[in-house]
């Protein structure tokens, strides 16, 4: 089946996607605000169906964030993420004007071989320093319960 890109989809499609990678669930609120916030979104569609997604937050500054690359198992490793993630650079080469730079950091879990053909470098902390977090909420592992 030949695959589509787009840019809309749905906080349903996205906690679908998330479960197929076996992940929590997460409010659809608080992905409608996700997708308010981001730059762009590009989906991968098959059969009418949003088969994975990427999503670009960026102010228009010196640092963007790719925070999400999601592409359901039996997909994967088709060349559906690079496409995915190709597009979201190719949109910010656009915005480069003479004199600009814009430092992109993607966050992948598997297979960074993919993405080192696509000109990125694995991040070392004398590079960029210790990637830190903090999950703001004592209920995150409820989630699934919560929703249903």
């Amino acid at each position: 089946m030949p695959i589509t890109y787009g840019h809309n989809i749905t906080p349903e499609e996205i906690n679908e996607l998330r479960k197929s990678l076996g992940w929590r669930r997460i409010h659809s609120q608080q992905l409608l605000d996700n997708l308010a916030g981001s730059s762009l979104v590009v989906t991968a569609i098959c059969d009418d169906r949003v088969i994975g997604m990427s999503r670009l937050l960026w102010t228009g500054g010196v640092m963007a964030v790719i925070p999400d690359l999601l592409i359901k198992p039996e997909f994967q490793n088709q060349g559906i993420e690079e496409e995915l993630i190709t597009r979201i650079l190719d949109f910010l080469r656009t915005k480069l004007k003479p004199g600009y730079g814009i430092q992109v950091d993607l966050r992948v879990w598997q297979h960074q071989d993919k993405f080192e053909a696509l000109g990125f470098i694995e991040a070392t902390q004398r590079l960029r320093g210790t990637p830190l977090h903090i999950c703001l909420t004592d209920q995150i592992e409820l989630t699934d319960a919560i929703l249903g």
